[in-house]
């Protein structure tokens, strides 16, 4: 049997197990996925059927199992267009859990900024990189909190315990709210910048963070980064960056790479004030 084994058929054996990998990964924490693990346990229970010579029970898992496979296009249509169109994408080449959390963590703190935003609520949103922020946080109130919309805006809401100071994210989690941020060292900073953004301004000095700043005045959003502030951010422009933001944090260090240029970009687009 091993004489008629090229290496070919080992190939095949790694592609065709590959591409079942993929089409797994697509499948987690999808209807589809409970699918599969029924078909399993049905399939397995045929297997001992067999084994034990139960042949009315294996007769009836083998019907059950043909319908299945056949009602399968029909019942679960939506996500197997969806696997498709991710297939089509190149998709299935990347971590799709990664890249659909850090979708669902852009668009939650997007839609939490421009609500703040919409209704002139001061905020500051410190994103954490490479370097630790403890010494910021230590004195601060611990969340360990999942990143959620509505969370976010209860913490800058008025009258609330926390709202005075900064959120400080890291990964997939609101580290510490009502976080008290060292001051811009900048002197020629302008006079109407008011206390919020010089404290947003200056965690960047001392760290490698970036912060995102609601003003309470202006109702507008401004970017800091290495003791750079950019002004009258855009809410695709938000999402971009945080997006870019969570899957530097989920991905390879290069794509730290992908969020330093899309600061960069932000920085050189029309009508965006620089300090």
């Amino acid at each position: 049997m091993l004489e008629n084994f090229r290496w070919q058929d080992l190939l095949d054996i790694f592609i065709v197990a590959f591409l079942l990998y993929r089409v797994l990964l697509l499948m987690v924490d999808t209807r589809a996925m409970q699918l599969v693990k029924g078909i399993i346990v049905i399939g397995a229970t045929a297997a001992a059927s067999k084994y034990f010579d139960l042949k009315a029970l294996s007769w009836l898992l083998e019907r059950a199992l043909g319908a299945i496979f056949i009602a399968i296009p029909i019942v679960f249509q939506p996500e197997l267009r969806r696997m498709l169109e991710e297939l089509g994408r190149g998709r299935i080449w990347k971590r799709r859990q990664a890249i659909e959390h850090a979708e669902q963590m852009a668009d939650d703190v997007t839609r939490a900024i421009t609500y703040l935003q919409g209704q002139r609520l001061g905020a500051i949103l410190v994103f954490q990189r490479e370097t630790g922020l403890a010494d910021v946080w230590r004195s601060a109130v611990r969340l360990n909190a999942e990143i959620t919309q509505e969370l976010i805006v209860s913490i800058f809401w008025p009258n609330n315990p926390l709202h005075d100071g900064a959120a400080i994210i890291d990964r997939s989690l609101i580290v510490a709210a009502a976080c008290y941020l060292p001051l811009t060292s900048n002197t020629d900073l302008s006079r109407w910048y008011g206390t919020r953004h010089r404290a947003a301004l200056g965690v960047t000095e001392v760290s490698d963070a970036i912060s995102l700043v609601v003003s309470e005045e202006r109702g507008e959003v401004a970017l800091a980064t290495n003791g750079h502030l950019s002004r009258g951010l855009k809410e695709d422009q938000v999402r971009r960056l945080v997006y870019h933001y969570f899957m530097a944090k989920e991905g390879p260090k290069g794509l730290w790479d992908q969020l330093r240029e899309e600061i960069k970009s932000m920085w050189r687009e029309e009508g965006h004030d620089g300090i």
